[in-house]
């Protein structure tokens, strides 16, 4: 009976939906945007212990890498494109 008289383009149903789709398309985004940078900590990880560096902090080596890779793939322009098209 409730169930009824609640039309599908009130408020009510329009919000939660816009919310659950934007926080599903964020979570998708920040994924996508995590998985290169892995992947950079891995390898440089990787190659430090492989020289024989183990008092060198990855981190060190790793955030000018990952700032260079997303200045290089113009990311903020890739981000605002990706997030101007999940509104289409």
């Amino acid at each position: 009976e409730a169930r009824a008289s609640v039309k599908t383009d009130s408020l009510l149903i329009l919000v939660p939906a816009f919310v659950s789709s934007e926080l599903t398309r964020a979570f998708e985004v920040g994924f996508l945007l995590y998985l290169p940078f892995l992947v950079i900590d891995l390898i440089v990880s990787t190659v430090l212990m492989a020289m024989g560096m183990m008092m060198v902090s990855p981190t060190l080596i790793s955030i000018p890498l990952k700032i260079f890779l997303f200045v290089a793939v113009n990311g903020w322009s890739r981000l605002m494109h990706g997030l101007i098209l999940s509104y289409g």
